[in-house]
């Protein structure tokens, strides 16, 4: 039986949801590049910065701001090739380069002081940044990445192929939903439309195409320069930030036994497994996501040294 509440098959444009309340967007320019940058919350509650993965959006982070915003200014990037920021015409997209721009976002916004969160490939800038950085962080959530994650294992081999096998465009906007379920099966209806919204656009002549810069970062994913990939062994042992790993029960990518060796090694670092979770945490359980974040931040305020 069909669920009535599901969007059609067919070519019907991705139903998604508007801005939240009070939901800001600005572009800021950081290494020569427009980048932008959406915000939640009060200006002046404690801020949260927010890096989205491989694929992913500032407004990926829409459904945890729901629960955060009243108390926490939350700031979100679409970093560099994705979204509403430029693509890179050099196609650096490594993580010194996200590195550079997440240090000029959160300098041009004046933020001193704050705590910061990534998942994924911003997982890998967050560990790096939080390193550097020690100071300027009340605390360090990583979302299901670990030292070795982009570079063996089934997640890094599904990554790649899925990168490798991407479609350049989709003739309708029934066939890009199929490739959205097909790939993220556990996503809710709602869940895929808002992912659909996020990652593609539709252009004058009707051709539906990815609102990220496609070849450049399938080509560094696929084939990277080795001397800019990131051992993040140094970076973990270096963290004297209080730092929670949230890791995907079910995920393919980030490998629990390396979680637990982080931990041995470091003790600024818990870690948290979400039961039924893959690597998308956030999306897959969006609720208990939350209020593991929640707790954590409630634990180290920004006052706290």
């Amino acid at each position: 039986m069909t669920d009535p509440t599901s969007p059609a098959p067919g070519n019907d444009r991705p139903v998604a949801e508007g801005l939240l309340p009070g939901e800001r967007l600005s572009i800021r320019m950081i290494n020569g590049l427009r980048l932008a940058v959406r915000e939640w919350g009060p200006p002046d509650a404690p801020p949260v910065v927010l890096l989205h993965g491989l694929r992913g959006y500032s407004s990926t982070w829409r459904t945890l701001a729901r629960t955060l915003a009243p108390s926490h200014r939350l700031v979100a990037v679409d970093q560099r090739g994705r979204g509403d920021s430029d693509w890179d015409p050099g196609r650096n997209y490594y993580t010194d380069s996200y590195l550079a721009d997440l240090e000029g976002v959160v300098d041009s916004l004046g933020l001193t002081r704050f705590h910061l969160i990534g998942h994924s490939m911003g997982g890998t800038t967050s560990y790096v940044y939080a390193a550097k950085h020690p100071m300027r962080l009340g605390a360090l959530i990583i979302e299901d990445i670990a030292p070795g994650s982009s570079a063996r294992g089934a997640g890094a081999e599904r990554i790649v192929a899925e990168m490798a096998a991407l479609p350049r465009e989709f003739a309708t906007w029934g066939e890009a939903r199929a490739y959205w379920r097909k790939s993220r099966p556990m996503l809710s209806a709602e869940a895929i439309e808002q992912r659909m919204a996020e990652s593609l656009r539709e252009d004058a002549a009707g051709r539906i195409a990815w609102r990220y810069d496609a070849e450049g970062i399938s080509h560094t994913r696929i084939a990277p320069n080795p001397q800019r990939i990131v051992d993040l062994w140094p970076a973990v042992e270096a963290l004297r930030v209080p730092t929670l790993v949230i890791r995907g029960e079910r995920s393919d990518f980030c490998a629990a036994d390396t979680v637990r060796e982080m931990t041995r090694r470091n003790s600024n670092i818990s870690s948290v497994t979400v039961a039924g979770a893959s690597h998308y945490v956030h999306d897959d359980a969006p609720i208990p996501y939350a209020q593991h974040v929640g707790r954590f931040l409630a634990a180290h305020p920004l006052g706290s040294s």
